[in-house]
């Protein structure tokens, strides 16, 4: 078996009231990808407000050092919750599978309020782009029950972060 590739990744939470001290969510996706193996790049708290969400992430897609976007917050229903329809005019390809899926997991743990995830994922500038609910419990069972393998190079029959591997 290869060695794992290590990906260079940032964290943004969106959210208008949270501070670092109080975003577990962004602590949580942190840890997660540290122990697998994963950089941390940077890591931001991102007002909600669709164009500064596009700025920032704009930045991020731009950066040739980065190579995977880890957002928490902002894909719900609430009238402030528009990173959907932030990012998806900066994808160069959406991965409809991922919001498929995180919904069908979220189902199992929290039944028919899984319609309100709008989690997605993309790819723009050959960078991945994964949007996540804001609360932990949503990001653990987005790393844990897709990410995890989706950013190990060593999964399977395929991964995302196969696109890194050196050649």
């Amino acid at each position: 078996m290869s060695e794992a590739v290590s990906l260079r990744c940032v964290v943004l939470t969106i959210n208008n009231r949270r501070t670092a001290a109080q975003d577990d969510a962004g602590d949580l996706l942190v840890q997660r990808l540290q122990a697998a193996g994963h950089q941390l790049l940077r890591r931001a708290i991102v007002s909600e407000n669709m164009y500064q969400v596009r700025r920032v992430l704009s930045d991020c897609i731009a950066d040739e050092a980065v190579q995977v976007v880890l957002t928490s917050g902002g894909t719900g229903f609430a009238a402030t919750n528009a990173v959907p329809e932030a990012v998806r005019p900066l994808l160069d390809q959406e991965v409809p599978g991922f919001g498929e899926l995180f919904r069908q997991l979220s189902f199992a743990d929290i039944g028919s309020s899984a319609l309100q995830a709008r989690s997605m994922a993309g790819i723009a500038n050959n960078t991945l782009i994964f949007c996540l609910p804001g609360s932990p419990g949503a990001c653990a069972l987005a790393w844990d029950g897709i990410l995890a393998e989706q950013l190990d190079s060593r999964h399977q029959p395929c991964n995302f972060a196969s696109r890194f591997r050196p050649r």
